[in-house]
This record gives C-alpha cells, sequence and structure tokens, in this order.
C-alpha cells in the first residue's frame, strides 16, 4: 500500500471556493491561502448566528498503545462516510503541532485513504496559526522581563513569575534556562521555562474564545507573576493584551480545507490533551454546526483525557450538547492491554483480546455517565480474526454500547458506511447529557471526582505545594472556586504511572502542583512525571523527512 503522503500527493483536490460554496459559505467570506486552504470570516459567523445547530458527534478512543489506534482516521473517513450515506456533514479538526509531526507520534491529518489535505500544509505551517499563538505568549514574556528592566513599577517577584515563553518544536534543553545573562543592558538574571506551544495558556484562550473581544478579555486575565509583597499581576497590568489580540486577529478565524473525497473540514487550534485541554476550538465546532446537519469532531489522546475535557470544559462554556460519541478501538491494542508483546499482536488471543478489553469497558462506563449514547468503533486491521472480532461485539453489546467495524483506512468513505449508519440512528436516540460536576463544587472534591470517577482511582494525594498553590489561587478572586479543572496526566494509563495498562485498581492519583489559567477560565492540574516541554526520541521523524529540488517532501507519514 502506498504511504499516507504518497496517496495526499496524488489526490486531485478541488478549489477551496467549490468546498466553501458546497457549505453555503458565500464568496466573500473566506480568505484564501492558495488553492486548497482559506480561513472563514467573522461575517460568516455572525450571518449564521440564528441558525439552527446540527447533531454534534464526539469521537474519542481507548489510552494509546504502540498498536495504534487510529482516531483521527476514523473521524475523517466518518466524516466522508456520512456524506456518501446522503448527510451534509462537516469535520471540525485540531491542527497538529510540530512537536510530534518531527519527533514521534506524527501527525493529526489522518491515514490511508481518510486523510484531510493538503496534508504536508496542515502538518507543518498551515496557515500559521501556531506561529502567530507563538509569537503572542513570547510577546508577552518579553514584555514582562521589559517592564521588570525599566523599573520594575509593578514590583513583580521575579521569583514568582508564572508565565513561560513557548516553541512548536520539542526541545527538553530548553525546559530550565536562564535569562537575563550578559550585562546590565541584557536585562535581569532570572530563571525561566520553555512549554511547547500547545501547552500554552494563550492556545487554550483561542479555542475557548467566542470573539476578538472576548479573546482580548481572556488575554488581559491571564495571571503572569505575583509581587514582591503577593499580589497578582495580570496581563492587562503590563498592558499586553491588546498587541496580543493583535497578532491573533487572524489566528482567531477558523481554517477550511478538505478530505480525499472532498468532505469539508473545519481544522482550528490545537491544544494537547495531556497537557492542555485538547480540543479545537469553541468558534470552529459552533461554526461547523450551523454549516451542516452534522459535525464530527474529536478529542485528544483517550477518553480519560480529551473526552473529559470536551464534555467538562468545553461543553460546559459553549453550551454544547453530543448527539453521540463515537469510541475507538483496535484488536492490537486491546491485546497489547491484555499483556502480549508489541511483536505477537498479530497472532490470534481471544483471551489477551478479553483480557484487555477491560479498558474499552472503563471508557464506555465512563462515557454513559455524561447521558449520551456510544458506538464503538474497531479500526479494523487485515490481522484481525472473526473470533476476536466476535468476541469484541459481545463485550460491546453486554457493555450497553453499539458496535461497528471501520475499514475507512483501506477503503476510505466506502469503509465506513456501516459506521456511518450506526452513528446516525445513535443521534436519533435521547441524550442526556450532562456534565460530572457542577461548577459550585471545592476544586479539590473536583480533582478527586474525575480521580474516582474517570480514572478508578482510590483517591487523590495533594503534595503540599499543590494544596498550597490551591489555596492560594482561591483567595485571590471568589470565582476562581467555580472553574472546572484541566487534569495534565499521562495519556497511556488510567492511573499517573504509564506503565499501569488495562483496567488498574488500588492506586491513589498524586497532584504535584496546581496552576491557575484565569484566562482561559480553568484550573490546571498536574500529575504524576507529567512535563509541558517533551523531548525528541533517539530517532526522531524529523531524520525522515525530506524536500527535492522540485519541492516535493517526502518522508512526512
Amino acid at each position: 500500500m502506498l504511504t499516507d503522503i504518497q496517496i495526499a500527493q496524488q489526490a486531485t483536490l478541488k478549489p477551496i471556493t467549490e468546498i466553501a460554496e458546497g457549505l453555503g459559505i458565500l464568496p466573500d467570506e473566506i480568505e484564501q491561502y492558495g488553492k486548497s486552504k482559506a480561513k472563514i470570516s467573522d461575517d460568516c459567523i455572525k450571518r449564521l448566528a440564528d441558525k439552527p445547530d446540527g447533531k454534534l458527534i464526539l469521537v474519542t478512543a481507548i489510552n494509546p498503545t504502540p498498536a495504534g489506534e487510529g482516531k483521527s482516521t476514523t473521524t475523517i473517513g466518518l466524516g466522508m462516510a456520512m456524506n456518501k450515506i446522503g448527510k451534509k456533514t462537516c469535520i471540525a479538526l485540531r491542527e497538529p503541532s510540530l512537536g510530534p509531526v518531527f519527533g514521534v507520534k506524527g501527525g493529526a491529518t489522518g491515514g490511508g485513504y481518510a486523510q484531510v489535505l493538503p496534508m504536508e500544509d496542515i502538518n507543518l505551517h498551515f496557515t500559521g496559526d501556531f506561529h502567530a499563538i507563538t509569537a503572542a505568549n513570547n510577546l508577552l514574556c518579553a514584555m514582562i522581563d521589559n517592564h521588570i528592566q525599566q523599573g520594575n513599577d509593578l514590583d513583580i517577584d521575579t521569583r514568582r513569575i508564572l508565565f513561560a515563553r513557548v516553541t512548536d518544536t520539542n526541545d527538553r534543553a530548553l525546559r530550565n534556562i536562564v535569562v537575563g545573562m550578559g550585562g546590565k543592558v541584557d536585562g535581569v538574571p532570572r530563571e525561566d521555562h520553555f512549554m511547547i506551544t500547545v501547552a500554552s495558556e494563550v492556545m487554550a484562550i483561542l479555542c475557548l474564545a467566542e470573539d476578538i473581544a472576548d479573546l482580548k478579555r481572556r488575554l488581559g486575565d491571564i495571571l503572569i507573576a505575583y509581587t514582591r509583597s503577593g499580589k497578582p499581576v495580570y496581563c492587562r497590568d503590563v498592558k499586553a493584551d491588546g498587541s496580543m489580540a493583535a497578532l491573533l486577529k487572524d489566528a482567531i478565524k477558523p481554517n477550511l480545507v478538505q478530505t480525499l473525497e472532498h468532505t469539508p473540514a473545519i481544522i482550528h487550534g490545537g491544544p494537547f490533551a495531556n497537557i492542555a485541554h485538547g480540543c479545537n476550538s469553541v468558534r470552529a465546532t459552533k461554526l461547523s454546526l450551523k454549516l451542516a446537519d452534522y459535525t464530527i469532531t474529536e478529542a485528544g489522546f483517550g477518553a480519560d483525557l480529551g473526552a473529559e475535557k470536551f464534555l467538562d470544559i468545553k461543553c460546559r462554556f459553549a453550551g454544547l450538547k453530543p448527539s453521540a460519541i463515537v469510541l475507538v478501538a483496535t484488536v492490537r491494542a486491546l491485546k497489547y492491554n491484555g499483556g502480549v508483546a508489541k511483536t505477537e499482536l498479530k497472532a490470534e488471543n481471544v483471551d489477551a483480546l478479553v483480557k484487555g478489553s477491560v479498558n474499552l469497558e472503563k471508557h464506555i462506563e465512563n462515557l454513559h455517565k455524561y447521558g449520551v449514547p456510544v458506538v464503538v468503533a474497531i479500526n479494523r486491521f487485515d490481522t484481525d480474526t472473526d473470533a476476536e472480532l466476535e468476541a469484541l461485539r459481545a463485550i460491546c453489546e453486554k457493555n450497553g454500547a453499539d458496535f461497528s467495524l471501520s475499514e475507512v483506512f483501506a477503503k476510505g468513505g466506502d469503509g465506513g458506511i456501516e459506521l456511518a449508519e450506526k452513528v446516525v440512528a445513535a443521534c436519533e436516540k435521547e441524550s442526556e447529557f450532562k456534565v460530572l460536576y457542577p461548577d459550585e463544587m471545592p476544586v479539590k472534591e473536583k480533582i478527586e471526582t474525575i480521580a474516582r470517577e474517570i480514572y478508578g482511582a482510590d483517591g487523590v494525594n495533594f503534595e503540599p505545594a499543590a494544596l498550597k498553590s490551591l489555596a492560594e489561587i482561591e483567595s485571590l478572586n471568589e470565582k476562581y472556586k467555580s472553574f472546572p479543572v484541566c487534569m495534565a496526566k499521562t495519556q497511556y494509563s488510567f492511573s499517573d504511572d504509564q506503565t499501569k495498562l488495562g483496567r488498574p485498581t488500588g492506586f491513589r492519583i498524586t497532584v504535584r502542583e496546581i496552576k491557575l489559567s484565569a484566562g482561559a477560565g480553568f484550573i490546571v492540574v498536574l500529575t504524576g512525571a507529567i512535563m509541558t516541554m517533551p523531548g525528541l526520541p533517539k530517532v526522531p521523524a524529523a531524520n525522515n523527512i525530506d524536500i527535492d529540488a522540485d519541492g516535493k517532501i517526502t518522508g512526512l507519514f
């Protein structure tokens, strides 16, 4: 079979103007970035404001494994299949980060014959949104350091600066740095840090903001430091909010592209789900709901992270109500959870599959707590046997979830017809969506509720520094007590120990740090050894990416 990039490069794209027209977007409501990409203007969003919403479908997955699950591929293939059965459908996705593109995980444009295009552009610079977010983030950092250099009228404590610089590359050497070295004119020396761009609060704000005015307000609300007397300092205090919003004036507009089969896809924003809230922008999702009868969106990593945050943070803020949830799994990944080595996953092993399916069962159980119908999509491989698939079907039915095979990787939309029909039927059922916890629940109890109900933990151990930070946050403003929590946790396990596969029991979650994202509107809770700046592997994907004299890219998956 051809590689993903070979399939993508052989595809014939329709002009993006034609894709926009099919969605009902007027010619003057798109801003083209070449022939195959465009931004959708605010005029379109305003014009459609009173139009009824279509149905919202969330695609999530079991905990990721080295065997692969295919969540983005399933999302894209399902969108194509929905259109094939006559349902006007639009896909809403996150933008890929350059970190995993050049690292180990790869991009986020699907695979095989279920891809969004142009995949090279989307996986690299796309329309420059992440660069704008990086620039806005680092402008604030520069203004903080400049304020200190120019006399520090706000009396900022250089030991308590909370806002860090970012770059959209995995670069472990930048995790802990010292800035201001060289002499008096080069700034005030202090310890600083870098995060990856997708972990920036600016990214979260862009993805949750309703419009430019809301964006600017949220930017101004970012807690950047404390004074030497312990008072909070916000972004607006160093007068950076206006210039940051100006840098983001185009980045806030959703991006329109298409799939291999010309299904429209709106791709916008991209926070990771293990260290951020893991969903594409509210603007993109809401716009898609106005443009199509069905919107298919995804949340990052496993359902214990991405789906929980989609449902408890994004839906809470945006007033969204999903009609159905698709939970993606593979036979190979479940056998891996059942203890089978990666090299042995192709061999039939029903016993290991059943043993590893406790991971799938826990995710189904969790999603049912939100009151939304669940369809399990098994991303099929040619090594899957009938006995394994029948065992999985029985497990899903026993746990109250519909079951469908998906072959969109190899067959495109045609490989997702059964799944599309099951999803449409699920959307006709009554969705009684509810969030996991109320706003008024104390923050500490919110953390414990997620740990207990979603992860299956016996409880939570709070390190003293975390409790001290939480007390300080809650003393700043009464409204912070009502914020939802954004858990930063390993994606590989329900626990905070990535080696505990399946459905671990008898464990406790350790919270080591708690941070306030006042602009985004949530409290970030860091557990275990989670890092906000990943590193490159021994053999990074960047080693294999190249470009020839004619500008043709190779090695990009």
